[in-house]
């Protein structure tokens, strides 16, 4: 069977719905997609289809064995440029040509995902333990689930093609198709079975008419075995609600930390080490050097995946109610416990508890911790009943906690508790070889946010946060890229927009400070810069190199030198 070979150009809603039904079709090969946005759902599914996917449509067009360009953008330069390019005998279908066979295409892909969509509610509606039972407009039943035969011990082919105003005429399907509304919380019997059931039955509507009726039902004596097991749990539930906000899952890994420096990459390696055991960690190191991540990140690696990664800042929460919030506190245990509470360890059960700035907390609390971490247990407040308590610790804290125990601020037994295994953050200023990375990675997740197109940063720009101490570290970088950003119009930052947030900078004065860096260092960070600037193309390169004033084949000898990909 011969394949027709075909190129799409445009990845938005048009193309991604060409692209989906050609990749289903055995005698059409897709060879390569192009858009601009390379994070369209479409490109995506290309690329994860391993589909060579581009910004530059110009390349995609010529390949050799292209037979038909599907252009969908319904740009009249793009589809100029295609058709004074494009090889002869390459057919081009444009948008403004080919919207009756686009709409051919898209139909098709909205029926494959019809069947798709019917599939998985057969699948759905057999697996459920509810019973169910729908009905057309007739009272003709058309369909009953497995439960509904578990349920009632009738069999399906009992059921099947019965009239159900015939063999259960006073059941809450039959009332619902007579009263043409839904009946809830209807007590019945199902007609041919004698089962005392509690129903839910509500009309189908298509398009405004209606259709037939489906009801949904339980026997009387599961509900009433449910409420008794509900009723023996209220004060758990009641807990859990009032906690729910507050079970945060863990949102980073090891894949949202960057960089390339070596003090980085050792910080890493221990984090991923600590990862594969259940012994406490302390994180240490400046604000805003990511403490915060490197938990969520170990957190997400280890065993404990899947369940609560809960974080407590010592710091925010006011002494008085610290230990009630870690622990939890009994019914009446002081004024105002209404209720028994569940702490923040109870709540991570199985998972992780983060304790921020853990220099913040008191010393009858750093007692109570330390038992935790050497018993595993602890008690409520106002309890007298230990409780076991299965949750991993890790700790951070921005102070020197070996100070703090020789001016006895910190507990010596819980500093070498916590301290098993050790982990400082170096700050940005110790590592900047890794800003250009950090900046790439800062600007593609504000463009998301922000619904920015900014490519690039400016080899000037660059130089300046290269150049800067940093004293908020990360944190401070990614707020002052933000601020960037909100005031660029077009796709580049550059140094004006930056050096107004720089605080070591004035206007456009020199550095009061300059962080001294070995030369290979600087001349990566410039070949890195220029190349983003310009772009990895030939032509990019040469233009790359001759704002870096050097020749072409010396900017591939020290790229060669580098090794760094670009």
């Amino acid at each position: 069977m011969t394949r027709h070979s075909v190129v799409i150009v445009g990845m938005g809603n048009k193309g991604g719905a060409v692209y989906r039904v050609l990749r289903s079709m055995d005698n059409v090969r897709v060879v390569g997609v192009a858009d601009l946005n390379l994070t369209t759902p479409g490109m995506i599914l290309a690329r994860k289809d391993k589909v060579p996917v581009t910004e530059n449509y110009e390349d995609l067009i010529l390949h050799p064995e292209v037979d038909t360009i599907i252009e969908t953008t319904g740009d009249r330069e793009v589809q100029d440029k295609i058709r004074a390019i494009k090889r002869p005998g390459t057919d081009v279908m444009e948008a403004r040509h080919g919207n009756l066979l686009l709409a051919i295409l898209q139909a098709k892909e909205e029926l494959l995902e019809t069947k798709r969509l019917k599939g998985e509610l057969w699948a759905i509606l057999n697996s459920v333990q509810e019973a169910i039972e729908m009905a057309d407009n007739t009272g003709l039943i058309k369909y009953v689930n497995p439960a509904f035969t578990r349920v009632t011990g009738i069999p399906e082919a009992n059921r099947v093609g019965k009239n159900i105003f015939e063999v259960s005429p006073h059941g809450a399907l039959a009332n619902s198709l007579v009263k043409q509304k839904p009946v809830v919380g209807y007590r019945s019997k199902v007609g041919g079975s004698g089962v005392e059931v509690i129903s839910n039955a509500s009309p189908i509507v298509v398009d405004g008419e209606i259709i037939g009726a489906v009801v949904v039902f339980q026997p009387i004596t599961d509900i009433l075995k449910l409420m008794e097991e509900l009723q023996k749990s209220t004060t758990i539930i009641e807990n859990l609600y009032a906690k729910i906000d507050q079970i945060v899952g863990s949102k980073f890994t090891f894949d949202d930390l960057i960089g390339n420096s070596k003090s980085f990459q050792a910080t890493l390696d221990m984090a991923k080490k600590a990862a594969r055991n259940d012994s406490p960690v302390l994180l240490t190191g400046e604000t805003g050097t990511g403490k915060e991540l490197y938990a969520h990140a170990i957190h997400q690696a280890s065993s404990r995946r899947g369940k609560p990664f809960i974080k407590v800042s010592c710091a925010s929460v006011p002494e008085e109610l610290l230990e009630s919030e870690l622990f939890g506190h009994e019914k009446g245990a002081f004024t105002g416990a209404v209720k028994t509470k569940l702490g923040k360890v109870e709540l991570a059960t199985g998972g992780t508890l983060f304790l921020d700035e853990i220099n913040e907390m008191n010393p009858y609390m750093q007692g109570k911790l330390l038992r935790l971490l050497q018993d595993r247990e602890f008690e409520r407040v106002g309890g007298s009943q230990a409780i076991k308590a299965d949750v991993r610790v890790i700790a951070a804290t921005n102070v020197d906690l070996k100070t703090q125990v020789r001016k006895a601020r910190f507990r010596e037994e819980l500093f070498f508790r916590l301290n098993v295994i050790e982990i400082n953050l170096p700050p940005l200023r110790q590592r900047r070889e890794d800003i250009p990375l950090l900046v790439d990675y800062i600007i593609n997740k504000l463009n998301r946010k922000l619904g920015k197109k900014v490519r690039n940063i400016s080899p000037e720009a660059l130089q300046l946060l290269s150049n800067y101490d940093w004293p908020a570290n990360i944190r401070e970088l990614e707020n002052v890229i933000e601020r960037a950003m909100v005031t660029v119009d077009g796709d580049q930052i550059g140094q004006h927009h930056l050096s107004m947030y720089i605080g070591q900078f004035s206007g456009n004065g020199p550095a009061q400070y300059t962080e001294i860096m070995p030369l290979d260092k600087m001349e990566q960070i410039m070949l890195k810069a220029a190349l983003t600037r310009y772009g990895e193309t030939l032509e990019g390169k040469r233009k790359a190199a001759q704002a870096l004033n050097i020749s072409l084949a010396t900017l591939y000898n020290k790229l060669k030198k580098y090794n760094t990909g670009l």
